[in-house]
């Protein structure tokens, strides 16, 4: 795709200093930037490459001033990082603009397909599923029985819904993401056996979510896995039976989550974490990389460690630790005075 400098200023209620007619066709770090390129400037570390960036067009706060004259032509706009960003989404989207329903998909004839949607080749769609407006469904995506997705949804290729789960509006499921597979839910037997108790529940997926490839979302024993609107799950994340993730959370990859914990909305949760069952973690909740979580947590909380506790009395403690040789010394030093004065 080809732009002016000027349509693109007009889509970003921006204005052009420099050639408006100059075109571009691909994206580039400042750096890296070359001919027939756009890029961006929002952070000042940078601003030494604008003298000497190759890209065509650059997108620039406001207030930014020069220090000399620059090569590329500036479009200047309120926010240049957010501004750069719309134009990837807007560039993105339009790469992923895909319509009409492949002659090799398998669609039961009691699904429902709403209009302008794309099912790519080898996507399976079950009995009584509906897929709502302008949802995308790529090659190889598989949507059990009785499930529900809503309008403006992207499905991946390679992923699994299982039967009866519910997917909101406006959500993306990378490659390898699978909702609904069953709970760990096993009951110990004599004999050291284990008789699995059937899960029967369902996942449930707001509006405005997007999970990362090879993500899973096990279905409840009971009652729903819920997963509120604007949350962001990251790669390779285990979220188990009844568990709750509240609005617009974020968990990052290889975290662990066990059954019928709930959590609060506008938290963190960082990389690696692992939160044990039946907990309450609150709202506005960070928890630092590598953190177990065993206790419940209260909101506004920031905890750091495992098991984790409280991020400014752990940076403290964790000061005496790496000290710790040098106290045990010391104390041993004072333990042979005191003998030797005895």
């Amino acid at each position: 795709m080809i732009f002016k400098a000027c349509d693109i200023a007009k889509m970003l209620d921006g204005t052009v200093e420099g050639d408006g007619n100059v075109s571009v066709n691909t994206f580039s770090k400042i750096e890296e930037g070359g001919q027939g390129s756009l890029s961006f400037l929002a952070n000042p570390k940078y601003n030494s490459f604008l003298y000497s960036t190759n890209a065509s067009v650059v997108i620039v706060n406001n207030g930014l001033e020069l220090e000399k004259e620059v090569r590329p032509t500036l479009i200047r706009v309120k926010n240049a990082y957010s501004s750069f960003a719309k134009l990837l989404e807007f560039y993105n989207q339009a790469k992923q603009e895909k319509k009409g329903v492949s002659s090799l998909a398998s669609i039961a004839k009691s699904a429902k397909i709403g209009k302008d949607v794309y099912i790519g080749d080898f996507a399976f769609i079950g009995e009584n599923t509906i897929v709502g407006d302008r949802t995308k469904i790529y090659p190889q995506a598989y949507l059990a029985d009785d499930v529900r997705v809503g309008a403006n949804t992207k499905i991946f290729s390679g992923v699994n819904i299982y039967s009866d789960c519910v997917i909101g509006n406006d959500c993306t499921f990378h490659s390898g993401v699978i909702i609904g597979s069953d709970g760990f839910g096993f009951a110990p037997q004599e004999g050291s056996n284990y008789q699995k108790i059937a899960q029967i529940g369902n996942v449930i997926i707001e509006d405005n979510v997007e999970v990362g490839s090879n993500t899973t979302i096990d279905r409840a024993t009971m009652g729903s896995t819920i997963i509120r609107k604007g949350a962001k799950l990251d790669n390779l994340i285990q979220i188990a039976h009844n568990v709750e993730i509240g609005e617009n959370t974020i968990v990052i990859a290889q975290t662990g989550i066990s059954g019928s914990t709930t959590i609060g909305k506008n938290c963190i949760i960082a990389g690696q974490v692992g939160i044990t069952g039946h907990l309450k973690i609150g709202d506005n909740v960070k928890i630092a990389a590598q953190s177990g979580v065993s206790t419940s947590v209260k909101d506004g909380s920031i905890i750091f460690g495992s098991p984790a506790f409280d991020a400014a009395k752990y940076r403290k403690a964790y000061v005496h630790f790496r000290n710790f040789q040098k106290i045990v010394a010391r104390i041993d030093e004072l333990e042979e005075r005191v003998k030797g004065k005895g």
